[in-house]
């Protein structure tokens, strides 16, 4: 497994991450995936480690806690071995938050008791109101007091667009971007966001790198999905936008010896900027496939012309909408 630096924080991880929405499961009316096994969820987090995966993104809301829960059960042992990245925000699966400077000390204080540890390594501001930040002094105030008592090492934000993160940074100093960014979605890229980061040595966390799962060609637009897996509050005409847009991407493939969820994870870290990718991770033959995508290195130049001329000449979403990381 390659690693690379998270930025000017100086942590390093590991290139393919762990994305940890998934194993949350469906614990109360969470929203997510659907309901996980916990045991499965375990088996692949242990996995995970000694397939070199050391980067760990999770969330108090992803499954209530139980996301986080988890990974500190797993991890309790070895803690010095990984980088756990968690967020504070979202309160409620329907999209409720609270940016209060309260809640984040007793957000931060309660995942690092699920996590069983006494610090995370990258403290994500989950998706905010920008405006909110600009207006609410006390939000940088009480993340910048928890990094000097050593609770935090490293302050990060998820965004909702690519032009928010780099608002992010020039206006709030934020050491790590978290951004939507795959073969559907090469917002990031076209906007110079990738470049800008990497020029100013901001971290880039990939998130939704697989399209919640569409550019494995696992799924069908017609589904079927249970109430507590968000991709069924897609419309389908938008599923079947994402499936044909794996099937014009899934024809580069020709003969190489690749999955398609390796193909789109390669695409994703051929690009100068990105630090880690998060795939989501249910199963351990999730992990191996995803986990296999690092020794497969870069993908051809010629290869990479011709999936951003693909993205070019297509639309590939209805609208805009707010997406929790994945």
């Amino acid at each position: 497994m390659r690693t690379r630096r998270l930025g000017k924080t100086g942590i390093e991880v590991s290139e393919i991450g762990f994305g940890g929405w998934g194993i949350g499961g469906s614990n109360g009316d969470a929203i997510g995936y659907g309901p996980t096994d916990d045991g499965a969820s375990r088996a692949t987090l242990r996995q995970a480690l000694e397939r070199g995966v050391t980067f760990y993104d999770t969330s108090p809301v992803y499954g209530y806690g139980r996301s986080e829960a988890l990974i500190g059960e797993v991890f309790e042992g070895v803690r010095g071995k990984v980088v756990v990245a968690s967020k504070v925000g979202f309160v409620h699966s329907s999209g409720a938050q609270d940016f209060s400077p309260g809640h984040i000390t007793r957000s931060l204080e309660e995942s690092l008791g699920r996590l069983r540890t006494d610090y995370v390594d990258l403290y994500q501001v989950h998706d905010p109101p920008l405006a909110l930040l600009e207006r609410e002094a006390g939000v940088l105030e009480t993340l910048q007091a928890l990094k000097r008592e050593g609770k935090v090492r490293a302050l990060g934000i998820t965004v909702r667009s690519p032009e928010d993160a780099f608002r992010a940074v020039e206006r709030f100093g934020f050491e790590c971007v978290q951004v939507n960014f795959n073969l559907l979605d090469q917002r990031a890229l076209q906007t110079g966001l990738l470049d800008f980061c990497q020029s100013h040595e901001v971290g880039v966390v990939v998130r939704t790198p697989l399209c919640f799962g569409f550019l494995t060609g696992a799924y069908a637009a017609e589904g079927p999905f249970p109430p507590t897996d968000h991709r069924s509050h897609w419309s389908v005409e938008q599923r079947a936008l994402w499936m044909e847009g794996y099937r014009l991407f899934r024809s580069v493939l020709d003969q190489e010896q690749q999955t398609p969820a390796q193909m789109a994870l390669r695409f994703c870290l051929s690009t100068p900027g990105v630090s880690t990718v998060i795939p989501g991770m249910l199963q351990p033959e999730h992990l191996a496939e995803n986990a296999g995508a690092s020794a497969l290195g870069p993908l051809a130049p010629a290869q990479l012309e011709t999936l951003h001329r693909i993205y070019r000449g297509q639309r590939f979403f209805l609208g805009d909408r707010l997406v929790l990381s994945e």
